[in-house]
């Protein structure tokens, strides 16, 4: 199961670079953009995500982030090392994910138990929800997105 995990993964971290690459030369209004039925505009969206990547993280290995969305934009090439960074930590983790481990903690004072699947599975759903929300605010604006599929990222 790894390995195929791994490889979800490795997709994953690319479909990322994708969406980051795609919007390095939009102006600041293309960045801005949004469209009803999306999370926000594609700036707010690509720092979500990098973002949450860094909180899987977290919860899966201990380690603090690096990157929030929260302190605002460091500009296109921080959030491609961030999602760089975390792309890679996923990557990792996943190669030694034990399906039936447990995460136990405190969340806003009460405890939970989490199954780890559960956080690798909402990793992956999570981007990807938000890249075919970036892939539609671009195609809004008359700009091609990129290819994110698992067909694209096999050739």
């Amino acid at each position: 199961m790894a390995g195929i995990l791994v490889k979800l993964f490795e997709h994953n971290r690319w479909a990322n670079l994708r969406a980051v690459d795609a919007c390095t030369g939009l102006t600041d209004a293309q960045l801005d953009a949004t469209v009803p039925g999306t999370a926000g505009s594609v700036r707010e969206t690509l720092m979500h995500v990098a973002g949450a990547e860094q909180r899987y993280v977290m919860r899966l290995s201990g380690r603090e982030p690096t990157y929030g969305e929260r302190d605002g934009w460091q500009g296109i090439e921080a959030l491609r090392r961030a999602l760089d960074e975390s792309g890679r930590a996923l990557i990792e983790l996943s190669g030694r994910a034990d399906p039936d481990e447990v995460l136990r903690g405190e969340y806003q004072g009460r405890p939970y138990a989490l199954p780890v699947a559960t956080v690798y599975v909402q990793a992956i759903n999570h981007a990807t929800e938000h890249r075919s929300q970036i892939a539609t605010i671009l195609t809004q604006q008359g700009v091609e997105p990129p290819d994110f599929s698992g067909w694209a990222w096999g050739r």
